[in-house]
């Protein structure tokens, strides 16, 4: 009988068992080390290097010395609890995440990333807060200001308490689209919610209110409004409409005003109305923001392919314009 490779197989066996024995013991020598060693400084760092928009360093590292960060110079690196001092930080609603380690050199890491503010809610008890793309809600800071959609009459205290809340999700859709539109973005001042969960808006420009349904579709009412505002109202003014309904599918509905405002005013907000269109063109342009929205019919003009050259003349013939929308109407 051959015993010569059973004992290899066991030498080779505790030959492994002692180098992985060994290995272990060096990196649990190294982690008492390690932890055993003193704290050499502290790094904090806001958004990447980035500058902070809402949080103060000064103030959090005030709030982390009860938490175990006071006098930390040449204080045990072991004695920091840091997943306890992460678990606080995140209970700021303004921080999105935050990661605290040491380094090589044995300082104190602190990295964190502001949450941003995606919308401004208005209570129907008066109250206000902001939210976030995920819909966080978030107290509003002092000594800041944000140029964000308002949304006033939400029907409760607290945001998102209702997870497959629909309502919800049509604000955050239509927050999303709002921020990202140059156009939509600069014309409607605030999005109010009536008791039946529709959405009334108020624009920069013009007295109509503009009737939208619920957020449903939302892009298709927009881009159907904005052919109407180019097509339209960029060549005969507001003084003839009082609002636009876009609560049916496909329509803009014009709502027809009894009286009219002066020419005036008229001549002006339609001038304010082929500059706001200019201002977003070149503000597509700058950012290079190509968003993909399918055409509604063919050769139909759209705020992605609309070109200077398609703007009417300030000095066109307002009376030729009037014979044609009353010939389609």
């Amino acid at each position: 009988m051959n015993i010569k490779s059973p004992l290899k197989k066991i030498f080779t066996v505790l030959l492994w068992c002692l180098l992985g024995g060994s290995v272990l013991a060096i990196l649990i020598a190294a982690i008492n080390a390690k932890n055993s060693s003193l704290c050499q400084g502290l790094e904090v760092e806001i958004n990447g290097g980035a500058k902070a928009q809402f949080l103060n360093k000064k103030d959090l590292l005030s709030k982390l010395e009860n938490e175990g960060l006071k006098d930390l110079l040449n204080k045990k690196m072991a004695s920091f609890d840091l997943l306890k001092m992460e678990v606080f930080l995140k209970k700021n609603n303004w921080i999105r995440d935050a990661q605290l380690y040491f380094d090589n050199n044995q300082k104190l890491k602190i990295r964190i990333q502001e949450r941003q503010p995606f919308a401004r809610i208005f209570t129907v008890s008066g109250n206000s807060y902001l939210i976030d793309s995920g819909g966080v809600q978030m107290a509003i800071p002092e000594r800041s200001v944000f140029r964000l959609p308002v949304f006033t009459g939400y029907p409760g205290e607290k945001f998102g308490l209702k997870r497959d809340s629909s309502l919800d999700r049509q604000i955050r859709d239509l927050a999303a689209f709002l921020n990202k539109d140059p156009f939509w973005s600069n014309q409607i001042q605030e999005v109010n919610i009536s008791a039946s969960k529709t959405f009334l808006m108020t624009p920069l420009i013009g007295n109509q209110q503009i009737l939208f349904g619920d957020g449903s579709d939302y892009e298709n009412k927009f881009h159907r409004l904005f052919i109407f505002y180019k097509q339209v109202i960029s060549q005969t003014g507001f003084e003839k409409y009082t609002g636009f309904n876009l609560a049916y599918a496909n329509q803009v509905i014009a709502i027809r005003k009894q009286g009219l405002i002066s020419r005036a005013d008229s001549i002006q907000a339609r001038k304010n109305v082929l500059e706001m269109i200019r201002m977003a063109q070149k503000m597509e342009t700058d950012t290079a923001k190509i968003r993909e929205i399918k055409p509604l019919e063919k050769n139909t003009i759209t705020e992605q392919n609309l070109r200077s050259y398609d703007l009417p003349a300030e000095n066109e013939n307002k009376n030729d314009t009037d014979n044609k929308l009353q010939k389609q109407q």
